[in-house]
């Protein structure tokens, strides 16, 4: 994709990363795009911005920063030039930002702006390429004018053209959907990019009413969870000739102008397995950063959490951060994730929901990165979305992944303390319908794979999960709400090693008569800080409703003696259990499982021309 060129004799300018603008229902803090000091203002319906007599517009920002050790490292970036289209006299400064060590300018001029006509201002000569860090610019106005865009340009041309199928998986979410849709069709109607990419939804509810169109086409598809959404993206973006899918989620919180970057990193890496993971903001507060990708040892633990994107040191740290290779338990999430087909042997594992996109990144050979500005917008908090459902879900792909992926094999006492640290959460807070469906959950990994071969559409499960939840379920309150009681300070250091000592009360007579009474938002069901000393919790969801726990001691033991016998299952029959799963896994995360499953026919088998005869290649 190039720019209009200032000069015939110029070769052909490719675009790296074009300008994001504050979009109202995206994200709208200025502080994240542009920093504006003095007579300037931004016309965000027109995407410009004006600019009077000593205006300063400052792009030391966490969006439109250009993270130039990245395009070294993944790319071999060598050549950058920086656009600018607008109208006007301004000085330019351009900076240099490295990690432990001062700032540079490395270029400083007076230039000016004519309407229609891109300046192009070549930085390769001024760049320290052997620093490498993040570049920005800042531009002082002399006078009246505007700036419309800006650009990051190379003449370094691309290694490949992707083709990229944009894969999104929905059910029952008809306005979120059709809304993301509406917001493609406008993108694709004038961007450069629309020879190169498509549209896929897949609709799990059957439900959605998306017309198909050129650039969008709608996929009926039965109900067999994110994993089998994304399994039937994939096979038909293959179908279609895509070389790359991007999975997102149905409500595409994301800049428009974020799959340009994608394209462009997709089209210059090295690396034919290069992939892209994007970010994921706090809904309450989009400034923030709750994960920019992430890693997975035992638990999931995203990178970057509590970044706050408005404060450009910290934007620089987390970019810095994120440059370079990635370990092998790194992953992305599939509110975006784009990768190439080509470098894809395993297909998403049938999990249903929640796991999925864990062990895809981490049975697959993906070059991962992340991007500046390449950020999925929404309520990202899963503390507040936890529930027993939730729970059981989380367990089962956390230990599945570590028993069936090679990468991110652990030992057998490593392996038996995942389910220990689920279920002494659950145990010290009294939620012993999650401790039932934490036992249940457990038990099916230890069934295998033909459990999930079996129940891929898991409607067995949701309802065995439906009949087990009953106190821990959110109903409107009945009278008011209960009194928030304590009598021993959760706060006291020894308050808490004699609860640590008994189990949070469960060795001691009578607890359930003397312990605290605490009252929490529904949000804090998983913090068991709030909960020490506690015999009685409610949770409250904002909306009226709630839910009461209280301790029992016969409920406890009965759900402790459950897990015992399954942990001495799992100690006595690891290695059996492991090499089932492992074969089980290969057999599952597969083409030929998911056309099966979902009654589509056979992959044709790839063929190759030998003597003019189209001989099928074994295997």
């Amino acid at each position: 994709m190039s720019l209009p060129m200032q000069a015939d004799h110029l070769p052909a300018l490719h675009l790296l990363q074009g300008m994001l603008w504050p979009e109202p229902g995206i994200s709208s803090e200025p502080a994240l795009y542009v920093r504006l000091s003095g007579p300037a203002g931004l016309a965000a319906s027109r995407r410009r911005l004006h600019v009077g007599a000593g205006a300063e517009l400052g792009f030391d920002t966490a969006f439109n920063l250009f993270n130039l050790g990245k395009w070294q490292h993944g790319a071999g970036l060598s050549d950058l030039s920086l656009s600018l289209c607008g109208q006007g006299e301004f000085a330019l400064v351009v900076r240099q930002h490295a990690p432990r060590r001062s700032d540079e300018t490395i270029l400083s001029e007076i230039v000016t702006l004519t309407e229609g006509q891109p300046l192009i201002v070549d930085l390769s000569g001024h760049i320290q390429h052997a620093l490498g860090g993040v570049l920005t610019f800042a531009l002082t106005s002399f006078g009246a004018g505007h700036l419309d865009d800006i650009g990051w340009l190379t003449r370094q041309a691309p290694r490949r053209q992707p083709q990229i199928a944009l894969s999104i998986t929905t059910f029952r979410r008809e306005e979120a959907v059709q809304a993301s849709v509406r917001r493609f069709r406008d993108y694709i109607a004038t961007s450069p990019l629309a020879a190169h990419l498509h549209l896929q939804v897949v609709d799990n509810g059957q439900s959605a009413g998306i017309e198909p169109c050129t650039h969008v086409t709608p996929i009926p598809n039965e109900n067999l969870g994110g994993a089998g959404g994304f399994a039937r993206g994939l096979i038909e973006a293959e179908g279609r000739g895509a070389t790359h899918v991007l999975f997102m989620d149905d409500d595409a919180s994301i800049h428009m102008d974020a799959l340009q970057r994608t394209w462009a990193w997709l089209a210059h890496a090295h690396a034919d397995n290069a992939a892209v993971a994007g970010a994921l903001t706090n809904a309450q507060f989009k400034n923030l950063i709750w994960e920019n990708g992430a890693r997975f040892h035992i638990q999931c633990r995203p990178e970057s959490m509590g970044t706050d994107l408005s404060d450009f040191d910290e934007a620089a740290a987390m970019e810095f951060a994120s440059t370079g290779g990635k370990p092998g338990n790194y992953y992305g999430g599939w509110w975006y994730f784009a990768f190439p087909i080509a470098a894809t042997r395993f297909r998403p594992f049938p999990y249903f929901v929640r796991g999925d996109d864990v062990g895809f990144s981490l049975a697959n050979d993906f070059s991962i990165t992340t991007l500046p500005g390449v950020v999925s917008f929404q309520d990202a908090n899963f503390a507040d979305k936890e529930s027993l459902n939730t729970l059981y879900l989380d367990l089962r792909s956390h230990m599945a992944n570590h028993i069936a992926i090679p990468g991110v094999q652990i030992p057998r006492s490593t392996l038996a303390s995942i389910p220990l640290r689920f279920f002494g959460r659950s145990l010290l807070q009294c939620h012993y319908e999650t401790m039932e469906a934490l036992n249940l959950s457990f038990e099916d990994v230890m069934r295998g794979p033909a459990f999930f071969e079996e129940n891929a559409d898991m409607a067995a499960r949701r309802a065995d999960l439906a009949r087990i939840r009953d106190v821990e379920a959110f109903r409107p309150l009945d009278g008011p709400v209960p009194a928030d009681h304590v009598r021993w300070n959760p706060a006291n250091p020894a308050v808490r090693l004699v609860m640590k000592l008994t189990l949070n009360g469960h060795l001691i007579p009578f607890w359930r008569q003397i312990g605290n009474r605490r009252v929490l938002p529904a949000g804090r069901r998983g913090e068991i800080r709030q909960t020490w000393a506690a015999a009685q919790v409610t949770y409250l969801d904002g909306n009226g409703n709630a839910f009461t726990v209280h301790h029992s001691k016969r409920k406890a033991a009965r759900q402790l003696w459950r897990m015992t016998r399954n942990m001495w299952h799992l100690w006595r029959n690891h290695d059996a259990i492991r090499a089932d799963w492992r074969e089980g896994y290969l057999r599952l995360a597969s083409d030929a499982f998911w056309r099966r499953r979902l009654g589509l026919d056979p992959a044709p088998a790839p063929v190759e021309q030998v003597a003019d005869q189209p001989v099928a290649k074994a295997g």
